[in-house]
């Protein structure tokens, strides 16, 4: 019987990391998930850790567990993040720092980790999650396109230093989704994003879904170091 494939996803108590979660799960992947706190409700094919995804110890003693179930790992999806929306001379360093430790110190880790664990079968799929918010020089938005930008850059490096092992490195940088992350954010700034767009609309999952699968397939080997 042929192994399973598994897949992490961090993220995934709500909003599109909860969503990808069901629907890998559905499609027969075993499925790794993380949150600071609990999932509402169970899915099938699914296990679950509550942990900060920018503390290190925590996302070792994740990784232990990992290699110890499955002995190996397909695909990291790093979803996690949080953003503000703020002008400059109204975010406290407090939110600063919180936002730049998930979006930037948790993708690295967990990076970090799984190509630990992905350099042992010389196979691996790494995507991450930027943001429009970077290419677009969204105002109100400096701390958080600052963070995504340094993962697009992370991204990057790591497609090279990553390549030996057979693991690529993309990233996705979805345009606005309807989840709680944009959910304080100004409907008439959200509707001038949206013009900006050649299609006039939010995003939606089946659209980044499709980006991932893109990255993921066994078909893509030679692509790495890109961001869509």
């Amino acid at each position: 019987m042929p192994e399973q494939k598994v897949k992490l996803i961090t993220g995934t108590r709500k909003g599109i990391g909860r969503a990808l979660a069901e629907h890998y799960a559905s499609e027969g992947w075993k499925v790794i998930g993380c949150s600071r706190s609990p999932m509402n409700e169970s899915i099938k094919n699914y296990q679950h850790f509550c942990l900060d995804v920018a503390d290190e110890n925590e996302v070792k003693k994740m990784f232990t567990d990992i290699r110890k179930s499955y002995s190996h790992l397909d695909v990291l999806l790093n979803n996690a993040g949080i953003a503000s929306m703020n002008h400059i001379l109204l975010t406290p360093v407090s939110t600063a720092r919180s936002i730049l430790d998930t979006n930037v110190i948790g993708t690295f880790l967990f990076c970090r980790e799984a190509a630990r664990l992905m350099q042992k079968n010389k196979f691996g799929r790494i995507v991450n999650f930027s943001t429009v918010a970077v290419p677009l020089k969204l105002e109100g938005e400096a701390i958080y396109a600052a963070s995504k930008s340094a993962v697009v850059t992370l991204t990057q490096i790591l497609s090279h230093e990553l390549a030996d092992f057979g693991i690529t490195v993309n990233a996705v940088g979805p345009t606005p989704v309807k989840t709680d992350l944009i959910r304080s954010v100004p409907e008439d700034k959200i509707n001038k994003l949206l013009e900006k767009q050649a299609i006039h609309r939010f995003g939606e999952l089946p659209d980044i879904i499709n980006v991932i699968d893109f990255f993921i397939r066994p078909e893509s080997k030679f692509i790495t170091g890109q961001v869509i």
